[in-house]
């Protein structure tokens, strides 16, 4: 996708990114640094993280790189007491870490299916107890305020052998639909993303065969999304004014069929 947003329209905002040492999360702490803000990139790759912050600072950009495990609440809320005391209170959290490990019910790979429930579901909720006192402390001072959660369109495809995965992108649509109830009137912006198949990092993971042959022929038959192309959809759910929530984007390569 091509940049559609120019100048610096998310100048003098803090931006927290999930999951950022590579994929999706790496190119939208980069697009949101392009647009001015100020972007600090968490996952538990250091090396990848300050890979991210070289490419910002590059270009001029202000990024700080923190490695945390987003599983381990007590590390998340230090590396949110970390941005206050840096930069200030965060009015933009992009939570986005994720895994997908595809496999039959009745294979029961009980390991499988925890580490998914614990980083998809746990480690998302983590980010919001942690930032979310941050984001409504902005929110108040009338700033604009973002929270966008990553989900998938496996949230409601019923795709076989994607039970558990699909069960936690549920989850994440749900529980935005649900936060943005309480967290509207306080002018908290809550989203989420719903990406079909994106051209990343994430389906190497999958070692299910079917699944993997699934995957393999979609990148390989059509012009799937790309990094890019989610970073600057999210710039775009950001940069627009403070009164307008863009809620659910469902974002699909237009010639993906499932």
């Amino acid at each position: 996708m091509s940049a559609l947003l120019s100048g610096f329209p998310l100048a003098d905002r803090v931006a927290v990114v999930s999951g950022a040492s590579s994929g999706m999360g790496a190119a939208t702490a980069e697009r949101l640094a392009q647009l001015g803000a100020t972007v600090v990139v968490l996952a538990r790759r250091k090396d990848k993280l300050e890979d991210v912050v070289k490419n910002i600072e590059a270009f001029g950009g202000t990024a700080l790189a923190l490695a945390v495990d987003v599983t381990d609440r007590a590390a998340v809320q230090r590396a949110a007491d970390q941005v206050a005391e840096r930069f200030g209170k965060a009015d933009l959290v992009f939570n986005n870490a994720g895994v997908q490990l595809i496999s039959g019910i009745e294979e029961l790979k009980v390991d499988d299916w925890q580490r998914q429930i614990d980083l998809n579901i746990s480690g998302l909720m983590n980010v919001i107890a942690a930032f979310l006192p941050h984001l409504t402390e902005s929110a108040a001072q009338g700033k604009p305020t973002d929270l966008i959660n990553t989900s998938s369109i496996a949230a409601t495809r019923i795709l076989e052998k994607f039970s558990i995965y699909s069960g936690t992108k549920a989850y994440i649509s749900h529980l935005t639909r649900l936060l943005r109830v309480e967290l509207g009137p306080k002018m908290v912006r809550v989203a989420t993303i719903q990406p079909g198949m994106v051209d990343t990092e994430l389906p190497d993971h999958v070692k299910d065969p079917d699944a993997s042959k699934l995957m393999a022929d979609l990148i390989h038959d059509i012009d799937c999304l790309q990094s890019a192309d989610i970073a600057e959809t999210i710039a775009f759910i950001t940069a627009v004014p403070r009164h307008v929530n863009l809620t659910e984007i469902t974002i699909m390569p237009t010639a993906q069929a499932l």
